[in-house]
């Protein structure tokens, strides 16, 4: 009796021995695959890779509401205003606290001649300021009479401005007429449109807030505002050519408080400008939403 429950045991044992051993080597083999496909093997199946700008996808995350600079003599905090324009100069639409989108800004470090870290810090955001500014408008001679035409009233976000006020550099004012029918012909952006494919009266968005200003008018408004600094009022003042016209993108029209902008650059039609304008030969002014310049 002793000798039959050894020899059941031994028994047991080796058929457990012999189903691990099966086990284990049709797991080192394969898996079973569906008919047409390969069968994947388990060695090659690994945990997911480790990127290498993790780290660098972290500090973003606090940088883009914490990083101290200064721009036009002011004190700025993060960069989270200007997420879609850096996307943009990446030519991506990743999230930006990605490691994906570390890796891209490093490729754009690299060809700037920056440390190549993937980390969005206050060298890499001025470098990236430095190539805005420079995309802006560069000839800024005055315009002359025979430059301007004053555009209809209804074409304001202020109808009841002076016609002095509604003057526009004629090839300006035809892309930006072009680009309004663009913007209306959009679905995504449900503009109050008339029939003719023109901006409704009751329509605010994309209007034209400000266009062609002379230098006696810019003076008084820098009198009004004598804090604006190099950042709000300039003293050559691309408004002098009659090619940089403020629209209508949200909130309070042209206040440069960092509540009002946040509203603005997160508005559907600054997106679509961000997005579209350059095609119209617009390109923005990057600290103000509004402010877009004609530069063909």
């Amino acid at each position: 009796m002793k000798n039959l429950l050894i020899i059941s045991l031994l028994v047991l044992v080796a058929g457990v021995v012999s189903f691990a051993a099966r086990r284990g080597h049709g797991q080192s083999q394969s898996k079973s695959a569906p008919a047409g496909k390969p069968a994947v093997r388990v060695s090659e199946i690994v945990a997911p890779k480790v990127s290498a700008f993790t780290s660098a996808a972290t500090e973003n995350a606090n940088l883009r509401d914490e990083l101290a600079w200064t721009f036009g003599g002011k004190q700025q905090r993060g960069w989270y205003l200007y997420d879609l324009l850096i996307g943009k100069t990446l030519d991506t639409r990743e999230d930006i606290l990605t490691t994906d989108f570390a890796e891209q800004l490093a490729a754009w470090q690299k060809k700037r001649g920056l440390q190549a870290d993937g980390v969005l810090d206050e060298d890499a955001l001025m470098a990236m300021v430095s190539q805005w500014q420079s995309n802006r408008l560069k000839d800024r001679t005055y315009a002359t009479p025979d430059q301007l035409l004053t555009a209809p009233s209804a074409d304001f976000y202020d109808p009841s401005r002076a016609d002095e006020l509604r003057q526009v550099e004629r090839q300006t004012y035809a892309a930006y007429k072009q680009m309004i029918a663009a913007a209306v012909a959009d679905p995504a952006l449900k503009l109050v449109h008339t029939t003719s494919g023109e901006l409704a009266p009751e329509e605010k968005y994309l209007k034209i807030v400000s266009s062609f200003r002379s230098r006696e008018y810019q003076e008084n408004l820098r009198r009004q505002s004598p804090n604006a600094g190099s950042a709000g009022l300039a003293v050559n003042s691309p408004h002098f050519t009659g090619r940089a016209l403020d629209l209508y993108v949200g909130g309070n029209p042209v206040d440069t408080q960092d509540s009002n902008r946040a509203i603005q650059v997160n508005t559907p039609v600054y997106r679509w400008l961000v997005r579209n304008a350059e095609r119209f030969g617009f390109r923005p002014y990057f600290y103000e939403p509004w402010h877009w310049e004609y530069v063909r």
